[in-house]
């Protein structure tokens, strides 16, 4: 970061901390089941001026995705997505809501930009939208569409901010969809195609993600119906399954004959399980469950096979699974990746009968809480893997009348921080820390009912107002270390 935007910071952090800051700104290795007899409290410190340094190279910055900020459906050539598609369905929304304006990032990108220079982010985590640069998914390039994220990437690089792009974040081009999407083989060299594009087109991007949690897609838009496009059908989905891990396979082929520099991974949900009590059959169980979460989708991309439990899902899945698989695919699937992208949100305890038993506090939405389980997360990675990751995503929504004073996000990510460090401590190699989310935004089927950002966006004026929690991490950020209370 230059001098002058060193010192423009300074004076906007000032402001920050009076609460005047708006956005009014210029524009055969094997992922085993973590089974443990209980889930370990972390004690609270008592010193409150304590600091915890944070690794020297670890990157502190926000994620986003396209289609929850961007807005501007219909601008400048861009297609039609399936969550378009989805969210013009009654009764898919909670509060009938969709991204067509959202945070009007689309137009507004430069002066968030500006925030998160002067709030001294280190890295920034967006994704390119499918239907923006090819609206029909295939064919055609939409200049305008890739001339957007152009700007992005170049106004990132000349603030100081490492970019880091992700390839698909669930926005399916529905044209493609209504060829079969993700369920027809097709589906993984439609993907593998775009990429080969974006990696050509756009320069500056220095790490990669290919697919965002694959595991959501499976489950919620394909065997749940809940998600885009909205289908309830386990075979469609156990294909879905194969060929999003073909398509993130062939990407990264893409990514080496490329002239693109820089690093490339995958993007997974990792939800740690453990049992509810120490009883065999309730280790069983959490065996299962960790198969359905976590190995059945990391297996695939890191030993180049499925787990030996994928006989224990669902008939239908399984079949799917089986049915898309030919020849070599696993191996395509398991090409060398530079990274591991995690996101992780909460744990799951699991009873002796397969159900959920989590005993942790929760979120204002119900989620469990436990900091700890990303340090479990992350060392399991490192011990049977041995990779190196990168946290994509970590957070915690409000409610939609959620105000400036959110001390449960800034106790929620001081925590995980903290936990990061344990692990880090143990050997684990993480690379950066992206706090889910910069801004309120679209929250996919919950709609806006709420709110995830550490700056606070009133959608009829499109004006950013830094939380309590955007300030208390700018400080980590600036400091590189984490208050302990």
């Amino acid at each position: 970061m230059n001098a002058q935007w060193k010192s423009t910071r300074r004076q906007l952090l000032t402001l920050a901390s009076l609460g005047a800051l708006t956005a009014a700104c210029t524009e055969d290795r094997r992922l085993r089941p973590l089974v443990t007899s209980s889930p370990v409290r972390t004690p609270t410190p008592s010193t409150a001026s304590q600091r915890v340094a944070l690794p020297a190279d670890l990157l502190l910055g926000l994620a986003t995705s396209a289609y929850q900020i961007e807005g501007s459906v219909h601008a400048d050539g861009r297609g039609p997505s399936i969550w378009d598609t989805f969210c013009a369905r009654s009764g898919t929304i909670k509060d009938g809501s969709s991204g067509a304006i959202s945070c009007d990032h689309y137009r507004r990108w430069s002066s968030d930009l500006d925030l998160m220079a002067l709030f001294g982010l280190k890295s920034y985590r967006f994704s390119v939208a499918w239907p923006r640069v090819l609206p029909d998914g295939r064919g055609a390039v939409n200049q305008r569409g890739l001339d957007f994220y152009k700007r992005l990437v170049d106004g990132l690089l000349t603030r100081g901010i490492s970019p880091m792009a992700t390839l698909y974040h669930w926005d399916l081009p529905q044209a493609l969809q209504d060829l079969g999407g993700w369920a027809e083989r097709d589906g993984a060299s439609w993907f593998a195609d775009y990429a080969r594009l974006v990696f050509d087109r756009l320069e500056g991007v220095e790490r990669w993600l290919t697919i965002n949690e694959p595991r959501i897609i499976v489950q919620y838009g394909h065997q749940r119906g809940q998600h885009a496009p909205g289908i309830a059908d386990d075979r469609v989905a156990g294909r879905t399954l194969h060929h999003l891990g073909l398509a993130h396979g062939l990407a990264v082929q893409a990514f080496r004959s490329s002239k693109a520099k820089g690093s490339i991974g995958p993007c997974h949900v990792v939800t740690p399980c453990y049992p509810a009590d120490d009883s065999s059959a309730a280790k069983r169980a959490t065996a299962v469950a960790d198969a359905r979460l976590n190995t059945l989708y990391l297996d695939p991309m890191l030993t180049g096979q499925y787990p030996p439990s994928l006989a224990k899902l669902e008939d239908g899945l399984q079949q799917g699974i089986e049915s898309a698989e030919k020849g070599n695919d696993l191996n395509v699937i398991s090409e060398t990746v530079d990274f591991v992208g995690v996101n992780y949100y909460t744990p799951a305890v699991i009873d002796a009968k397969g159900n959920r038993r989590d005993n942790f506090p929760v979120t204002p939405i119900n989620w469990p809480i436990y900091p700890n389980g990303l340090t479990d997360v992350l060392n399991r990675l490192h011990r049977e893997y041995n990779v190196r990751i990168a946290v994509t995503e970590n957070g915690i929504a409000g409610l939609a009348n959620e105000t400036l004073s959110d001390s449960h996000r800034t106790a929620f990510l001081r925590d995980h921080l903290l936990a990061l460090q344990r692990a880090t401590d143990a050997g684990a190699r993480v690379e950066s820390f992206h706090a889910w989310s910069f801004l309120d935004n679209f929250e996919w089927a919950q709609g806006y009912t709420q709110r995830w950002g550490l700056f606070h966006v009133d959608f009829a004026t499109q004006q950013r107002t830094p939380k309590h929690s955007g300030r208390w991490f700018a400080d980590v950020i600036a400091r590189h270390s984490v208050p302990v209370a």
